[in-house]
C-alpha cells in the first residue's frame, strides 16, 4: 500500500479550511471565573442578562455572554439595579466602543447612585450620632445607680 503524502495529510486548519473556533465556557467556568453560583447565573439568564446557547440541556456561554455577565456583577457592586444594568448592557451591544449616548446615560446613572450614597452616609452619621447619645445617657444612669448601690 503506497504512503500518503504529507501535505494530503495537512489538518483542515492548517489549511485554512475551518475558522478558528471562539472560546466558550459552561455554566459551572464562568461560576469559577466570576466566583457566583449557578444559580445565580441562570438568575441572570432568567432576567434577559445573558442568552447562552443552548445544545439539549446544556449551556454555552460565549465571550459576549461572559462579558455580559462581568458587567451585570460590577453594576451589583456599584449598587445598580437589574434594569439599569440591563439599560447599559444593551447600550454597550449597540455601540461596544462607546458613544456619547451610552456615556451620557452612564454618567447620568453614576451621578444618582453617588447622590444615593451621600444621603445614605448622611443617615449613617446620624444614626451613630444617636446611638452615641443613647450610649452616653445609659451610662449616665448605670453611674448614678451604681452610686445609689454604694451608699
Amino acid at each position: 500500500m503506497p504512503k500518503p503524502r504529507q501535505e494530503a495529510m495537512a489538518s483542515p486548519r492548517a489549511t485554512g479550511a475551518l475558522k478558528p473556533q471562539r472560546r466558550t465556557y459552561s455554566i459551572g467556568e464562568l461560576s469559577r471565573l466570576f466566583e457566583v453560583t449557578p444559580r445565580t447565573i441562570r438568575f441572570y439568564e432568567q432576567e434577559g442578562l445573558l442568552a447562552p446557547e443552548r445544545r439539549g440541556q446544556t449551556r454555552i456561554y460565549h465571550e459576549k455572554d461572559r462579558v455580559r455577565l462581568k458587567l451585570t456583577l460590577r453594576g451589583k457592586r456599584l449598587g445598580f439595579t437589574l434594569a439599569e444594568i440591563r439599560e447599559v448592557i444593551e447600550l454597550y451591544d449597540a455601540m461596544p466602543d462607546g458613544n456619547a449616548r451610552q456615556l451620557q446615560r452612564m454618567l447620568e446613572i453614576l451621578s444618582a447612585k453617588r447622590a444615593e450614597m451621600q444621603a445614605r452616609l448622611e443617615d449613617i452619621r446620624l444614626m451613630q450620632q444617636e446611638l452615641d447619645e443613647v450610649e452616653s445617657r445609659c451610662r449616665s444612669v448605670l453611674e448614678q445607680l451604681d452610686r445609689h448601690d454604694v451608699t
